[in-house]
């Protein structure tokens, strides 16, 4: 857990800026905003960053062949794509960094300047295969046979397109030296990569031994220069890794950089892993600066067996399915559906299921008929707006073995949500304890039947009632802390229902590690049926 005077501090990869956001980028970014928004409802200083990579030879060639120059096509599509999906997804993030921004390359520059100085980079010859699409050098172990129109030639094994073979003058960075001392921190540091799966992958390929890296290219300008040679631009991968030191004040704010820094969570997809797995904590180890405390590589998203991609056609844009279904229930399925660093098969059909399933009829149907029957047995003297029926929450004064058993039930589900979402990033896990206490809950009020127990008009009746009522509502009370940080609008919807911020407080003051205490929603608080949490998908069409 992050001590009180250090932000916990998690990021995104930067994305390619020339793609259009998909729901593949945006899995990562909402994965770090569940991390984030669950550990600031603990109570700690957070810091959460994402941005856009703006760089290198691709990018370059798009904007050309679109008549216009690197930078005005970097802010367009930063304008019209890569901001507009934050809101799409309802991300919280606290910086957005941009690599053409002075903040990042002035900093890159003295950065790549003391290595140099420090004799950690020389010049020399490459010649090799290079992947523009990946913007990366590749080994011919990379590459694979070509299909279709690539038939008999090699191509990426990630693009499917063949490769450029290019030799150029470049600086080279002595990444051969790093191999024992990165072999020794993953030894010394075994959570450092996660999950195991990709710690064994970068073990196995550092064992292999590393060669020294190039970290120039004199083919084109669309880069950062290299200080002492401006003949040379950075390696667009070089220049980028640096963006999660540059923004927190690498260089320039040592208050703020000795806050935040080192990250404890890089997330990144698997197919990026060796950058920073590999090359950014050699980087870090040259300059003398502290590792990050984890790199947590995440599997692929499949659309029809296929990995998201714009140009394989299987890339969604996020609002394709926040449109018909919100951007709750985008963040709860790929969450939910997903287990978080395996691959996952994204599919409508399921998301529908699950929809209609989980949180229209567990979920939003169990918070819709507490409301409703506290409405009616327990209506408050005065109602409010016309069609929101309004009841004032009973004391529980029978509370029973039955009811000792949802408490009980509560506490764990909290410890076990909080250990598998705020440390272990197993969202589905955690997301599954807080739906199985969902789910016994409405276990319990199909047991208990308080429809027939209004029906006894004796005292004892009606205590027996407002403790079955009471026991609803309180675990209510601690799904929406729980469910906050990935669910958000749905929450605070569910927290107003329950007339909770009157007597608790914010919703987000509420600390999640203990939601599970029980008795905090008090007896009088004023419990409203509004709208349905989860409208069932006709009328979400409709609307």
């Amino acid at each position: 857990m992050a001590s009180s005077d250090k932000s916990y501090y998690v990021t995104t990869p930067i994305y390619y800026v020339n793609d259009a956001p998909h729901i593949g980028s945006a899995y990562t970014t909402t994965a770090g905003d569940v991390l984030t928004r669950w550990h600031r409802q603990r109570g700690e200083s957070v810091w959460y960053l994402t941005g856009t990579d703006e760089h290198g030879e691709k990018l370059l060639r798009t904007a050309q062949a679109n008549g216009v120059s690197p930078q005005e096509w970097t802010d367009k599509l930063v304008r019209e794509a890569w901001l507009p999906v934050l809101e799409t997804i309802d991300a919280a993030n606290d910086d957005f960094i941009r690599t053409t921004q002075k903040r990042h390359t002035e900093r890159v520059q003295e950065f790549w300047q003391r290595l140099h100085d420090a004799g950690e980079v020389y010049k020399g010859e490459y010649e090799g295969l290079y992947c523009v699409a990946c913007e990366e050098h590749k080994l011919p172990g990379d590459l694979k046979d070509g299909t279709g129109e690539y038939e008999g030639q090699k191509v990426c094994a990630v693009h499917g397109r063949p490769v450029e073979t290019i030799a150029e003058e470049n600086y080279f960075f002595k990444l051969s030296q790093y191999t024992d001392k990165l072999l020794a921190y993953y030894e010394e540091h075994p959570d450092f990569v996660q999950p195991a799966s990709a710690r064994n992958e970068v073990v196995s390929f550092v064992r292999q031994g590393l060669q020294d890296l190039s970290i120039s290219r004199t083919s084109f300008d669309w880069g950062i220069p290299i200080p002492w040679d401006e003949k040379h631009v950075l390696y667009v991968w070089i220049d980028a890794l640096l963006n999660y030191a540059t923004a927190v004040g690498y260089g320039a704010d040592e208050e703020k950089f000795a806050r935040t820094w080192p990250a404890d969570v890089h997330l990144v997809g698997k197919d990026i892993l060796r950058f920073h797995a590999v090359i950014w904590p050699a980087m870090l180890m040259a300059a003398g600066l502290p590792l990050p405390h984890k790199v947590f590589g995440h599997g692929w998203l499949l659309v029809g067996g296929e990995k998201m991609s714009k140009t394989k056609l299987t890339g969604i844009a996020p609002s394709q399915i926040t449109d018909h279904f919100g951007s709750d229930a985008y963040r709860y399925y790929f969450m939910r559906a997903i287990p978080f660093g395996q691959d996952g098969s994204f599919s409508w059909e399921d998301l529908s299921a699950r929809y209609t399933s989980e949180l229209a009829n567990d979920y939003g149907n169990l918070a819709s008929r507490v409301a409703a029957m506290v409405g009616k047995y327990f209506a408050a003297a005065q109602q409010g707006e016309p069609g929101r029926s309004e009841g004032v929450l009973p004391a529980s004064t029978d509370h029973g073995p039955a009811e000792q058993t949802i408490a009980d039930a509560l506490a764990a589900a909290t410890a076990t949500a909080d250990e598998r979402i705020g440390e272990v990033l197993d969202f589905q896990g955690g997301i599954n304890a807080i739906f199985d206490f969902i789910k016994l809950v409405n276990g319990y009020l199909t047991e208990q039947e308080p429809w027939k127990v209004a029906k006894d008009e004796s005292p004892a009746g009606q205590a027996r009632l407002a403790s079955i009522l009471y026991t609803a509502a309180e675990s209510l009370r601690a799904v929406a802390v729980l469910l906050n940080a990935v669910m958000p609008k749905s929450s605070a919807a569910l927290w107003d229902s329950l007339g909770a911020e009157a007597s608790l407080g914010a919703l987000a003051d509420q600390k999640v590690q203990d939601a599970g205490r029980w008795g905090q929603l008090p007896a009088g608080s004023v419990i409203t049926k509004g709208d349905a949490l989860f409208p069932r998908l006709e009328e979400r069409a409709e609307a």
